[in-house]
């Protein structure tokens, strides 16, 4: 299963019992005042669920604010001008749940009647459930109620409750409407558990954050204390991190749960035609999460565990591993340009530059190109362990300095898909981890040339030797993991060159701005000058290190060779400007751009 629609479309067709919890943020306005839309809104889906045959119990909060907001009132039109004139106390809670639980079921009880629909409802509290008769009991009650289409509503008595707060200790059985909801899909052995909130789902921070990612699947083992919250609920006991307790309680117990949000009219009819909204949890969540999806840490640290296996390798294994990638270069060669084709025909449909669409294509020849020249650097010398210099410091104390891998490499590169295996087959055979980023236009290049270089890496070392990052997204995340990745490549424009080195802790190889020129002195070889000067603008010249100024000698115009290189030059569609160089040296800048 790859995507949230997918694993909740995969229990939806099983689902019959449905546990629907409503919080105060849904139920009541920002003044307190009951949100009839919204509420009209959550009838209308119960309703027609009811009509097709779910069964639908709602658990609601709201009471103790909407009754607050009357009491308020009540307590303005029972004052003197003196009395207002004194300080106002907060008004006991368990007064306004008694007053708003019977204003709250009459809306509903009058909402529902409109709808042809008869509800109930069913007040308890923490104790009750202590009793094993009351347990029992309720879930007879309630059965005989869905058995006769009736709605029960259920809500904790805070009237008559003696919780105080701290409302969450070890002593209690549930603390909040979210916990009682998650209680009740088990004891009423619900199908499936819909938390409404506030907001569209579960995010990596707070929502108001711009940089907060919507969680569509909630894996405990990658999310636990991964996660930010932001502020509480602005009315009630809850709030997220009230919500995320309760659906990891229900799902890891064996009832799915969907957080998403109240303010939409249809979300809970969405979520059972196995829509992707919200947050799911499941308990078998870490087995459907795909393997694009890793996070980025894990990741990272999976890099760096398979590069510590890759190191122990002696250098045959490891020159044995970049020719099996060879192999397999040349063997899938034609899914490879097909995949390549697609990356180029997406380009061209939304307009890119001619520059990009020519460094993402894959000319004819360049994948046997890549075959040969991994061929060729699994058989140059091993690069680690070399001993680069030997000093000695004392009498038998000699000091050496070798070459050893560097670690965990996080490269980001530019569209060319072709740099994707350079740089992979130069991080296994130096024994360095790798995640490398390439350009969005090159993704299904990448993707396939990722997948075949790390199924040709053995099991003892590891596939995710090599990490794709697929989105741009997590390039914030990865750049705070100092303890894990040791250099950063950025092969890009200056910009994103400082931007990279101004967001992370991690050493930075970066590089200033190219300077593509080729120099030909009046003594040059003049054959050997033309062949030069043509290769280096024309093999690829939407290459970065293309030329981009030839200087010559001033000489060289008075014998020709300027006139002869312009005239090979511009029969391949080279176009020129002649200026006189700005140096002290005696020669002639000709700068150089593609007809």
């Amino acid at each position: 299963m790859g995507s949230n629609a997918d694993l909740t479309r995969a229990f939806i067709k099983d689902v019959k019992r449905v546990i629907v919890k409503v919080g105060t943020a849904i139920v009541t306005q920002a003044d307190g005042r009951l949100a009839l839309g919204r509420l009209g809104a959550l009838c209308e889906q119960i309703q027609e669920l009811n009509s097709e045959g779910y069964e639908v119990i709602l658990v609601t909060s709201g009471a103790v604010g909407a009754g607050r907001q009357r009491l308020r009132y009540r307590r303005l039109v029972n004052s003197s001008f003196a009395d207002l004139q004194k300080p106002q106390h907060e008004l006991d809670g368990k007064a306004c749940a008694a007053v708003g639980q019977n204003g709250l079921m009459a809306l509903y009880d009058s909402l529902f009647s409109q709808l042809d629909v008869t509800s109930a409802q069913l007040l308890v509290t923490d104790n009750d459930f202590r009793d094993p008769d009351f347990r029992k009991q309720l879930s007879e009650t309630v059965k005989s109620l869905l058995s006769l289409k009736v709605i029960p509503i259920l809500n904790e008595n805070d009237a008559v409750s003696t919780r105080k707060a701290p409302y969450e200790d070890s002593s209690g059985i549930f603390w909040d409407n979210d916990s009682l909801a998650a209680l009740l899909a088990l004891e009423l052995k619900a199908d499936l558990l819909v938390l409404l909130s506030d907001v569209e789902g579960l995010y990596s921070g707070p929502p108001s954050d711009p940089k907060s990612k919507l969680i569509h699947t909630y894996v405990k083992e990658r999310h636990e204390g991964a996660i930010t919250f932001g502020n509480k609920s602005r009315v009630g006991r809850g709030g997220m991190t009230a919500k995320v307790k309760a659906a990891v309680y229900a799902a890891y117990a064996g009832i799915p749960v969907v957080i998403t949000s109240g303010f939409a009219g249809d979300n809970i009819i969405r979520v059972l035609n196995g829509e992707s909204i919200g947050t799911l949890f499941h308990r078998d969540a870490n087995q459907w999460a795909p393997a694009g999806e890793i996070g980025a840490h894990e990741m990272a640290v999976a890099a760096r565990e398979c590069s510590r296996r890759l190191q122990a390798v002696s250098s045959k294994d490891r020159s044995k591993i970049l020719l099996d990638i060879a192999d397999a270069l040349k063997e899938n060669e034609n899914l490879i340009l097909a995949e390549n084709a697609a990356d180029v025909a997406a380009a061209q449909q939304a307009g890119y530059e001619k520059s990009l669409i020519s460094r993402l294509a894959l000319k004819p020849g360049k994948v046997s190109g890549l075959a040969n020249s991994l061929r060729m650097l699994a058989n140059m010398e091993e690069p680690i362990g070399q001993v680069l210099k030997r000093t000695e410091l004392a009498e038998g104390l000699i000091l050496e300095k070798t070459t050893s891998p560097l670690g965990v490499l996080l490269i980001i590169f530019e569209s060319r898909p072709e740099a994707l295996v350079q740089i992979a087959s130069l991080a296994i055979r130096s024994g360095n981890g790798l995640l490398l980023k390439g350009g969005k236009e090159a993704k299904r290049s990448n993707a396939i040339l990722h997948k075949i270089i790390t199924s040709s890496i053995p099991e003892s070392i590891g596939k995710k030797l090599i990490g794709l990052v697929t989105s741009r997204e997590d390039i914030p995340e990865l750049l705070k993991l100092d303890d894990v990745i040791d250099l950063v490549i950025p092969r890009g424009s200056n910009k994103l060159v400082s931007q990279i080195k101004a967001s992370t802790k991690i050493p930075v190889l970066g590089h200033a701005d190219g300077i593509c020129h080729v120099y030909v002195d009046k003594s040059a070889d003049k054959d050997m000058a033309k062949q030069i000067v043509l290769d280096a603008k024309t093999d690829y010249p939407a290459a970065c290190n293309a030329m981009e100024t030839l200087l010559v000698h001033k000489d060289l115009v008075q014998t020709g060779l300027v006139n002869e290189l312009i005239v090979e030059l511009q029969i391949k569609g080279i176009w020129w400007s002649l200026t006189p160089s700005e140096s002290d040296v005696d020669c002639f800048s000709i700068n150089y751009h593609l007809n």
